[in-house]
């Protein structure tokens, strides 16, 4: 059994196969699937997936910092009434985050939308699914000023160094692995060697990463085996080890 904890399957991109794409998910032993906010656009997309396999869905409330702008103010509200008036159908406050990659022209209101929704996380005791890119540096920043001892939450999709893995676990958080993991000049087989295992979560963020032997394709929850079966070697682990440690990890953290 796996559990894909962070799989934008109500995004456009599957309109044309998505209950095709779900079968599939569940033929590979998908037994849950994770989904992320994005922001109001996406959040009857959400629901209406949740609602038609509830059995298969769970999904989360946020904002994401790609998303964060002059109406961020409007959005936060939206996902603050969310939580406050319907806090048991959301698992997670998420995502959430920093990404200076593309832009630094909201750095500052992002770091705001981060602060609020983890103060708002804490407040529901719910965890947070963590978007950091190009910005752990400035993540680990507003976790100090939050001033607490620990979080509970993951970092989605992990990009940073070693250092900011241990950093994290350190902290409280789960390292999210998916697709990268499998690419010749990732950095991540290092990082997985040395991050507890009872640490780890698998995720596909798919329509995004899709890992090899499927990379350059669509990805898709189904393809979190190949994810699975990747960090089974590089452990010289029996890959249903991994299968079982990572769904008790997603279970535990998102509490299942």
């Amino acid at each position: 059994m796996l559990i894909d904890t962070h799989t934008h399957i109500y995004c456009e991109e599957f309109d044309d196969d998505r209950d095709a794409v779900v079968q599939r998910a569940v033929d590979a032993g998908v037994a849950l699937m994770l989904l992320p906010a994005i922001d109001s656009q996406t959040t009857e997309r959400q629901q209406q997936l949740v609602d038609s396999y509830p059995a298969l869905f769970r999904q989360m409330s946020g904002l994401h910092p790609t998303s964060v702008n002059d109406d961020y103010e409007r959005e936060l509200r939206l996902v603050e009434r969310q939580m406050d008036e319907a806090a048991d159908r959301y698992i997670a406050v998420g995502e959430i985050g920093l990404d200076l990659y593309w832009d630094t022209t909201y750095y500052d209101q992002q770091r705001d939308a981060l602060m609020r929704q983890m103060r708002l996380a804490e407040r529901c005791g719910k965890p947070v699914s963590l978007h950091i890119r190009n910005a752990y540096a400035e993540f680990f920043e507003v976790a100090k000023e939050l001033n607490r001892a620990t979080f509970r939450g993951v970092m989605h999709c992990f990009s940073g160094i070693l250092d900011d893995a241990l950093r994290a676990v350190e902290m409280g958080l789960y390292i999210g692995i998916g697709g990268v993991l499998t690419y010749k000049k990732s950095a991540l087989p290092d990082i997985v060697r040395r991050v507890p295992l009872n640490r780890i979560v698998l995720e596909t963020d798919a329509p995004y990463l899709a890992p090899v032997p499927m990379r350059g394709r669509r990805n898709e929850s189904s393809y979190i085996a190949y994810v699975a079966q990747h960090l089974a070697q590089i452990l010289e682990e029996p890959v249903d080890v991994i299968a079982e440690a990572t769904t008790e990890n997603a279970k535990t953290l998102f509490a299942l």
